[in-house]
C-alpha cells in the first residue's frame, strides 16, 4: 500500500471511488460530495493554497483518499478534513488512519490549529475513526461547505 499526493490523472478514478462508497452506504444524494461538481476535478480543487489531498494506492489502483481544504467561512486557523473514503475491502487495515494522519500532519505543518469535518450517520466506521483520532462532536455547521445533507460535525484541536 502506497500513500501519495493526488495527481491530475487520478480525477476520474477517484470520483468513481467516492461515488461508489456513497452508493454502498445509501447516501448518494444532493447535499453531499456525490453531487458536488468538484468531485470530478479534485486535483484542480486541491491546488488551492493550504490544501492537500492524499491518495491510497494498491498497486496501480486507487483505493481511497483523504485531504485538508481551507473551506471559506471557517474560523481563523481552522481547515477542513475532507473526503475520507476507502474501498470496503481495504477497511479495518489501518489505511484510513494512515490517510488521516498524513492529512493531520500536513495541517499541523501548514500552521492550522484545528480541523473541522462534516459527515453522515451512515458512515459509522469513519465516525469511530474520527473519535479515535481526537475529533469531538459539535453542534451546528461551520464554514461554507455546501454539504447541507451532512448531519454530524466534528472538530479537532491540533495543538
Amino acid at each position: 500500500m502506497q500513500i501519495r499526493q493526488i495527481k491530475q490523472e487520478d480525477n476520474a478514478e477517484l470520483a468513481g471511488v467516492i461515488r461508489n462508497i456513497l452508493e454502498e452506504h445509501g447516501v448518494a444524494r444532493p447535499g453531499t460530495v456525490y453531487t458536488d461538481p468538484t468531485t470530478d476535478a479534485l486535483f484542480e480543487l486541491f491546488q488551492e493554497q493550504g490544501s492537500m489531498y492524499f491518495v491510497a494506492m494498491d498497486g496501480d489502483k486507487i483505493v481511497g483518499g483523504c485531504g485538508i481544504y481551507p473551506t471559506s467561512g471557517l474560523p481563523e486557523g481552522m481547515s477542513e478534513l475532507v473526503k475520507l473514503y476507502l474501498h470496503q475491502e481495504h477497511r479495518g487495515k489501518g489505511i484510513g488512519k494512515k490517510l488521516m494522519q498524513e492529512s493531520i500532519d500536513f495541517a499541523k505543518n501548514y500552521g492550522y490549529d484545528s480541523l473541522y469535518l462534516e459527515t453522515l450517520d451512515e458512515l459509522s466506521d469513519a465516525i469511530q475513526l474520527y473519535y479515535k483520532l481526537g475529533f469531538k462532536m459539535i453542534e451546528g455547521a461551520l464554514g461554507n461547505t455546501g454539504h447541507f445533507a451532512c448531519n454530524i460535525r466534528m472538530v479537532k484541536k491540533l495543538f
